[in-house]
């Protein structure tokens, strides 16, 4: 520990007096300073023990000695040392009375001390403690690096730092869980910081947070927070919490431990880039049909995957949607998720780790593709990851409507309707029918992008309507132009082409039914109908052109 006033007045070789402030000596000594100005407070930084002899100041003078004084506790000098048989054989009351009414501890030089005597011992005490504290940081790490290198890995390490510390230590993964806490009961407390952990994800890595005491609990806790990482993407996060700010030593141990868990995490990924180039060499092979070589590739890494029905994801950023804008709260640089893929992918990955899951996951360009056991955690974390991104443009965009004037709420706003990601699920499905899953998805994913869903599965693509996909700008130009020539025919007033048309369709061609409908004859819509046929030059007993007349019919309708 560093040298305090009580260490000082114990040492034998400078044979101090103690004068004032006996309750005080307790305090630390940042520095010992020489000065004999009437106001040396400029020059302080505090923590100080100020050594004189009086040589410029009234020392008997009591309401001089009062100011000085309490300009010296006001700027944090922890005590005075007094030289006397210079220029006072005593101490002078005056400052001593002052420096008892202010609690100034006041010590009494002996003329056999000199100042430097004493500035080397508080020098050599200030030396000793960093020595240890280096000593005691480089054992820290040792024992660290042991921990870290053990067949509990993160776990043994925690344990380890946080018994250096006397306090608790906790690992969050990357989308914010808690992986690993020391002791036992740590696992309560770091989970209730999520939100701060949270926060801290969001900005570049590094970062550091430091929260405040619990005042929930009993033995309320500062704590400590470090993001992990090598990249300005946030890799994991350490939390400490100790009863009090971390010293020299502590701060050592913690830095080793950020230091290991970085290179713990760098090597996990390096492994799972490794996994990602050894997935996409799989997920070829079953996209082409060969699903016994994909296993062999595989082996036990996604063989178990292969073996059950799985579900295909296909997911895409949405920045490039057309018609979308952004919805989801304003972010600044570095803040907010910056990689969305890679926020889904950490999601899926961190669902299927916690109960020892088989999922592979492949980024491909500007996509990722993912196959996760039907049923499985992964896909209820692609479903939970849909709902909160829903969640966060329906909030989002019910601010912007509230602030907007009520003129401008009938028009969309321009940040209304952004997406983060879009999903497409695919149905369950056998590694022998994988290229159909993928196609599945591909489908249910343009399905998502048309209808501005986060997310959409294949089964609620089949059993849907097909109407919703008549939205297209393409198709409804398709129908414009299809149209076009008996819009202009009804447009002279020469009859209602476009209505006969529908109500014949819809009649499924029956004469008298669609006549009665429109309130005209059978032969008068056996005359509109001819004409229809004249005009677009297609005959009506064609059933795709039936089909076709009918899809133009509904995209414009709308």
């Amino acid at each position: 520990m560093p040298p305090t006033l009580a260490s000082l007045v114990h040492h034998s070789a400078l044979k101090l007096a103690v004068l004032a402030g006996e309750d005080r000596l307790d305090t630390p000594v940042r520095w010992a300073h020489v000065s004999e100005l009437v106001d040396p407070v400029p020059w302080m930084d505090g923590g100080e023990l100020l050594l004189i002899t009086a040589m410029k100041i009234d020392a008997e003078d009591p309401e001089a000695m009062r100011g000085y004084v309490r300009r010296l506790v006001r700027a944090g000098v922890v005590g005075l040392g007094f030289a006397v048989g210079v220029n006072y054989e005593q101490v002078p009351r005056a400052l001593i009375e002052a420096a008892r009414t202010e609690g100034l501890p006041l010590l009494e030089v002996p003329r056999r001390t000199p100042f430097l005597a004493i500035t080397k011992a508080v020098s050599a005490a200030i030396a000793a403690d960093q020595y240890r504290a280096v000593t005691a940081g480089f054992e820290a790490q040792r024992e660290l690096t042991r921990a870290a290198l053990s067949a509990d890995g993160p776990a043994a390490l925690l344990a380890r730092l946080a018994a250096h510390l006397g306090g608790w230590a906790a690992l969050y993964d990357a989308s914010g869980a808690v992986v690993a806490a020391a002791p036992e009961w740590a696992e309560r407390r770091a989970a209730r910081l999520s939100a701060d952990v949270e926060r801290l994800r969001e900005r570049p890595a590094p970062a550091s947070a430091v929260v405040g005491a619990d005042p929930g609990d009993e033995g309320a806790d500062r704590v400590e927070l470090q993001s992990l990482g090598t990249g300005r993407r946030t890799r994991a996060v350490l939390a400490v919490g100790t009863d009090a700010p971390l010293g020299t030593a502590d701060r050592y141990a913690v830095h080793s431990a950020i230091a290991l868990l970085t290179l713990t995490t760098e090597r996990s990924r390096a492994l799972r880039d490794a996994e990602q180039r050894l997935g996409a060499a799989v997920l070829r092979m079953l996209l082409a049909g060969e699903p016994e070589h994909a296993r062999t590739v595989a082996g036990e890494l996604y063989g178990g995957l292969l073996d059950a029905p799985f579900r295909m994801l296909v997911a895409e950023a949405a920045s490039d949607v057309p018609g979308e804008a952004e919805a989801a709260e304003p972010r600044d640089a570095g803040t907010g998720p910056q990689d969305p893929l890679g926020g889904l992918a950490d999601a899926l990955e961190t669902a299927a780790s916690r109960v020892a899951e088989p999922v592979l996951v492949v980024p491909d360009g500007s996509r990722l593709i993912v196959l996760a056991p039907d049923g499985g955690a992964a896909v209820a974390a692609c479903a939970e990851h849909a709902r909160a991104i829903e969640a966060r443009r329906s909030a989002a965009k019910g601010r912007t409507t509230a602030a907007r004037t009520p003129r401008e709420r009938t028009a969309p706003a321009p940040d209304e309707g952004r997406l983060d990601v879009v999903l497409g699920l695919s149905a369950p499905a056998a590694a022998i029918a994988a290229a159909a899953a993928f196609h599945q998805a591909e489908q249910a994913l343009s399905v998502a992008r048309r209808r501005g869903r986060v997310l959409v599965e294949h089964e609620e693509v089949a059993a849907g309507s097909v109407l919703p996909l008549l939205a297209d700008e393409a198709v409804r130009a398709f129908a414009d132009g299809m149209l076009r020539a008996l819009h202009e025919h009804d447009a002279t007033g020469r009859g209602d082409l476009v209505a006969s048309l529908r109500a014949w369709l819809s009649r499924h061609g029956q004469w008298d039914a669609a006549a009665a409908d429109l309130g005209v004859h059978r032969h008068t819509l056996r005359y509109r109908m001819r004409r229809v046929e004249e005009i677009l030059g297609r005959s009506l007993d064609d059933p795709d052109v039936r089909m076709e007349l009918w899809l133009a019919l509904k995209a414009t309708s709308k």
